[in-house]
């Protein structure tokens, strides 16, 4: 295992995930504590994120909540960046990734890349048209998949920037987004930026969403009694003169509705946005060469 010293020296190589599968197997050396594993040190540290917040994360606090020493988890990661790299990767996990189906069955991310219809020509052109529609569930469920994942875990917004993302469980979710993303039939050169359109978005949008419900439980209010809190002081600054009608309008428009509705409808049209935005690139004409 590289010693994390060395480590830090080189920042692109600063990753749990290419440490070696010895290294990221288990314990460093034979006699490790009795009854942990890297595992449940990852359950455990994924709890006390969920629990706690990354800013109150400390190797202190998890041997505390394994009942060992400090010393202890050092048996299993060299770094607490180690450590968040692997919880990041366990809670994305989570994400149920929807699959291809083909005339094998399911298709995995070792699987075939386009799916063939099994009766020749016919059956070739039946499953593109088929494929054809399914993009846009497929993105529409990725992207409510990462969202959810976001707001159940605020804790890894800012992780997913910190680190490179590759272990296992990001990897599939970047695989499955690639496959999906192929099947639109856009052209290579411009899949790339579809991709950061659709999942930066749902980044910033479930990160924000994240927040606000955490500043809720901070604050010991539900959402909706946050929401009417923070709108009587909005509307009593928008009474001031100079202030847009489009803002007030903005904000007559969510009446009537709960806050979760609020959020899933703008999260809603915003991706059918996107989606719209694919579907227009693959209607525009070529350029001229």
């Amino acid at each position: 295992m590289a010693k994390a010293a060395a480590r830090t020296k080189n920042p692109a190589r600063t990753s749990v995930w290419l440490q070696g599968k010895a290294a990221r197997g288990g314990a460093r050396k034979g006699d490790q504590p009795s009854g942990l594993d890297r595992e449940r040190v990852t359950e455990a540290s994924v709890r006390l994120l969920d629990a706690e917040g990354l800013a109150k994360f400390s190797m202190r606090r998890l041997a505390a909540e394994l009942n060992v020493t400090a010393m202890s988890v050092y048996w299993y990661v060299d770094t607490k960046d180690d450590l968040l790299e692997l919880a990041l990767d366990a809670v994305c996990g989570e994400m149920r990734l929807p699959q291809w189906e083909t005339p094998e069955g399911p298709e995995t991310p070792e699987g075939p890349e386009t799916p063939e219809g099994p009766q020749g020509p016919e059956g070739k052109a039946s499953a593109a048209a088929a494929t054809g529609e399914a993009w846009r569930d497929h993105l529409r469920a990725l992207a409510h998949e990462y969202r959810s994942l976001l707001i159940r875990h605020p804790w890894i917004s800012p992780l997913v920037g910190r680190y490179l993302n590759i272990g296992p469980n990001w990897l599939a979710f970047a695989v499955a987004i690639q496959q999906t993303v192929r099947r639109t039939g856009l052209p290579a050169h411009t899949q790339n930026g579809a991709i950061s359109a659709v999942f930066q978005f749902v980044y910033g949008f479930g990160t924000i969403e994240g927040h606000y419900m955490a500043r809720c439980a901070e604050a010991g209010m539900t959402q909706e009694e946050y929401y009417r809190e923070s709108v009587g002081t909005v509307e009593d600054e928008l009474s001031a003169p100079g202030v847009p009608d489009s803002a007030k309008e903005l904000l007559a428009a969510r009446d009537g509705t709960t806050v979760e509705e609020m959020w899933e409808r703008d999260f809603t049209i915003a991706l059918d946005l996107m989606i719209a935005g694919i579907e227009a690139l693959l209607t525009r004409p070529a350029p001229p060469g």
